[in-house]
């Protein structure tokens, strides 16, 4: 067994989001992701084979989606995209980090 904290060794500066994956096994990747201010790339889309289910468990975000929506996440709010459904990152806090528990299934 192993364990860790999803909290711990939080960077002060960012250039690039940071992605780390932090368990994996088959056809299911749990990923721990931070942002401090980063979004996706104007005209940017993920359009992912298999769906993904994200949790904002510190700091706060913006999903938006190719159909119009968008979705303001909070520590505690998740979402569970489907395979395919194309969508961004909007927007992530500036003045702190953003840290994701992301798992693609």
């Amino acid at each position: 067994m192993t364990g860790g904290d999803l909290l711990a060794d939080l960077p002060d500066d960012l250039p690039e989001e940071l992605v780390e994956t932090i368990a994996e096994s088959g056809t299911v990747r749990i990923e721990r992701i931070v942002s401090i201010g980063h979004a996706s790339p104007e005209g940017f889309w993920y359009d992912q084979a298999r769906p993904e289910f994200v949790l904002v468990v510190q700091g706060r975000a913006r999903l938006e989606f190719d159909d119009g929506e968008s979705l303001d996440l909070e520590p505690g709010a998740w979402a569970d995209i489907p395979a395919h459904r194309r969508h961004r990152v909007a927007w992530t806090s500036p003045d702190e980090p953003t840290v994701w528990l992301a798992i693609h299934y």
